[in-house]
C-alpha cells in the first residue's frame, strides 16, 4: 500500500519552483549570508587584505543583482540549466565547507572558500546576466591589495614617530624665533 505524497510546488511564498530563474535567486541569497557571516567573523579586527578582497570580490558580484524577471535576465537552455545546476552544487559543497572552517574558527580558510563560493555565483550570474561585466577575483585583490598597502603606511609607527619628531620640531623653531611687534 503506497501513500501519495503531496506535489510541493512551493516552499516560501515568494519562491516558484517552477520558474527557471531560480537559481539566480537563490544564488544570491546563499551569498548574502556566507558574506554576512564572513564579515561577522572579521569584524573585530583589522582586516587582512585577502578578508578585505574577498569580502569586495563577493559586494562586487552581488551589486546590483537583478530580479529574476528582468529584461536582463535570459533564458537558458537544457545544457545552461544542467551548468547552473552543477554550479549551485558545488557552491553547497563550499558552503558546508566554509560552516564547518567557522565552527573551527578557521577565518584564513574561510577567505579563500569565500573566494570559491563568490566564483560559482559569479557563473550562475554570467549564465543568467550575459551582458553584465563581473571583476575577477584578481582585479579586486590588485585594487585592494593597493588600498591596503597604502592604509598601512599610513599607520606604519617609525612614519608615526617622523610625523611626531617634525611636529616638535616646528614647535621649537616658532618658539625661537624673536617676536615680531605690530607697529
Amino acid at each position: 500500500m503506497s501513500e501519495e505524497r503531496p506535489v510541493i510546488s512551493t516552499i516560501r511564498d515568494d519562491i516558484d519552483l517552477n520558474d527557471q530563474a531560480l537559481g539566480l535567486k537563490i544564488a544570491a541569497e546563499r551569498l548574502s549570508i556566507v558574506r554576512y557571516v564572513f564579515l561577522v567573523q572579521i569584524e573585530d579586527g583589522i582586516a587582512s587584505a585577502s578578508q578585505r578582497a574577498s569580502l569586495e570580490y563577493a559586494d562586487a558580484v552581488l551589486i546590483g543583482w537583478p530580479e529574476t524577471d528582468s529584461p536582463d535576465v535570459v533564458e537558458l537552455d537544457a545544457a545552461k540549466l544542467k551548468t547552473v545546476r552543477e554550479q549551485m552544487g558545488m557552491m553547497e559543497q563550499y558552503i558546508r565547507r566554509f560552516s564547518a572552517m567557522e565552527r573551527k574558527g578557521d577565518v584564513d580558510g574561510m577567505t579563500d572558500t569565500l573566494i570559491r563560493i563568490t566564483e560559482r555565483v559569479a557563473e550562475v550570474r554570467r549564465l543568467y546576466q550575459p551582458g553584465f561585466p563581473l571583476p575577477t577575483f584578481a582585479e579586486i585583490r590588485r585594487v585592494v591589495q593597493d588600498e591596503w598597502d597604502e592604509d598601512m603606511g599610513k599607520i606604519d609607527p617609525q612614519e608615526a614617530n617622523t610625523t611626531a619628531d617634525q611636529g616638535e620640531r616646528e614647535t621649537d623653531e616658532a618658539d625661537s624665533q624673536p617676536e615680531v611687534s605690530e607697529a
